[in-house]
């Protein structure tokens, strides 16, 4: 039975980030469980622009949802299964948190993950994180910039890390290498390193290994039951903590299969419930964005980063802290779902996908067996806010997005508006069309979210651990209370980094009961 000191599962954004700061110091060892492969040497990974094809396949954990009532229900929730996780796995699109993020969660009852504690973590990232270079701004999403400016009256922001903000238009921060367009993925920038010059005997990999029950003595986590790809169970001990990194996804998976979670949910399935968290599986939140998609007048030029490399964020409630409205600019015709809907992919085309950074739906992740290798539920709830304000949020999207396609100098790429179509001017009529046409950023998150003592729903306090136990803490995004207005990675990659901290500041301890 190997025993390190610390055992972590999952080597993705998080995860990556804990395990090559806690091993700095050459006296704790640490073991890495990491369902997929290693990342080093694979072009298809590495490869930023070649993101698109990572989705679906060998490296996708493929998770479904169920049905949507008010949205679309034929969404993959792609999953990274590869070292790196997620960071190897999407656009590595580069945004700080906003204070009003940060903040929100210190309201929320994460006391100490306030702006002001957090603001610091980001110097401390080792990801190169740079503008799209110049070699990479295409000329169409140049003119959709400037046509952007003009049509809505929002400033150009060149370089959306250097300050905060709560609207603008411009080219987006990467986490990438312009030389070459590779990737700078948690595992490249915080494990490759080692790997390649072997200088950490006290980290060890476990690849291709995938946890499936935590192994508790009464209320303190011991340890991980793990199976290797050649099917062996093996159990890994951990001395002094597990951290679950698993993801908003598999973190609540895992807890439940080990019987943390929903008493009556478990008892339901056959499994003995060890502690009754009914926080875990709730509390799901996401990005939901749908889509315009115009037909241009011909091919557009082929140099581009990863062919999302610039976006628009819009305040439309003045009273609204932080934007409401985004928007990724897609120099592809981005139609996935609308063909679904019947109609038709333009051999040239672009796309504009209204994106609500601060969705009030809230959906649950559970278990629909006993057996662990079933794949969980996730029921997002897309669109079943009471008010409305997510359907609203995508109506009003498409109709700035038509503002920006009358402006030049973008209008003159524009043949035609394929999806939702120009006689699709009815409220009504558009919000059930983009409802249908919806899809996700893949940017699941909360579904064990950290909370004060006195929040029933908690599943963790703000020193990370899980109420209740002891020698376990979760860092990975489903900690995060509320979601971050933003694309959420470079959070992940903080939050990493804070966990790193706390382990080292103080010795494991039990949760709040």
């Amino acid at each position: 039975m190997p025993v390190y000191d610390y055992v972590v599962v999952g080597g993705g954004t998080a995860g990556s980030v804990i395990a090559s700061r806690l091993t700095e110091d050459p006296g704790t060892t640490v073991a890495v469980i990491e369902g997929g492969p290693s990342d080093i040497d694979r072009e298809d990974v590495l490869t930023l622009r070649k993101w698109l094809g990572l989705l679906g396949g060998e490296l996708d954990y493929e998770y479904t949802t169920t049905e949507q009532p008010r949205g679309n229900s034929h969404i993959l929730h792609s999953r990274a299964k590869v070292l790196g996780g997620c960071s190897s796995h999407n656009t590595l699109i580069s945004f700080k948190p906003l204070p009003s993020d940060w903040d929100e969660w210190a309201q929320a009852g994460a006391a100490g993950w306030g702006a002001k504690d957090m603001d610091p973590y980001f110097g401390k990232l080792r990801n190169n994180i740079v503008r799209v270079a110049k070699k990479d701004q295409n000329q169409i999403a140049t003119d959709w910039i400037e046509a952007t400016r003009t049509a809505l009256g929002v400033p150009e922001v060149v370089g959306f890390n250097d300050r905060p903000f709560e609207e603008g238009v411009g080219f987006f921060d990467l986490a990438y290498h312009p030389e070459n367009n590779k990737r700078s993925s948690a595992s490249v920038a915080y494990l490759h390193p080692h790997m390649e010059a072997g200088d950490r005997p006290n980290l060890t990999l476990m690849l291709e290994t995938w946890a499936y029950r935590l192994e508790l003595d009464g209320t303190t986590a011991k340890g991980v039951h793990v199976r290797t790809k050649d099917g062996e169970e093996v159990y890994v001990e951990a001395a002094r903590e597990v951290l679950v990194c698993a993801g908003a996804v598999d973190t609540p998976r895992l807890l439940m299969h080990s019987g943390i979670g929903p008493k009556h949910d478990l008892e339901a399935l056959g499994i003995p419930c060890v502690l009754d968290l009914p926080g875990v599986g709730e509390n799901l939140i996401d990005h939901p964005e749908s889509v315009i998609v115009w037909e241009t007048n011909g091919p557009i030029p082929g140099n581009s980063a990863m062919d999302s490399d610039a976006g628009l964020f819009v305040k439309r409630d003045p009273a609204h802290k932080g934007p409401d409205l985004m928007f990724h600019f897609y120099q592809i015709p981005f139609t996935d779902n609308p063909e679904r809907l019947g109609y038709e992919r333009p051999e040239h085309g672009v796309s504009m996908t209204p994106n609500i950074p601060k969705s009030r739906s809230r959906g649950r992740l559970y278990l629909t067996s006993a057996d662990p290798e079933a794949k969980p539920a996730l029921d997002f709830r897309y669109f079943e806010d009471p008010d409305d304000y997510d359907g609203r949020t995508l109506i009003d999207g498409i109709k700035l997005a038509r503002k920006v396609a009358q402006a030049e100098p973008f209008k003159k790429w524009l043949k035609r508006e394929v999806f939702p179509g120009p006689e699709v001017t009815d409220d009504a009529e558009i919000g059930e069309l983009v409802r249908k046409a919806a899809h996700t950023v893949y940017h699941p998150a909360g579904t064990c979210k950290m909370g004060a003592r006195d929040d029933r729903m908690a599943v963790v306090d703000p020193e990370l651990r899980i109420r209740g136990l002891s020698g376990i803490r979760i860092a990975d995004a489903s900690v995060f209370p509320t979601m971050p207005a933003v694309n959420p990675m470079i959070g992940v990659l903080m939050v990493g980094e804070k966990c790193a901290d706390l382990l080292r500041q103080a010795p494991a301890q039990g949760g709040d009961a």
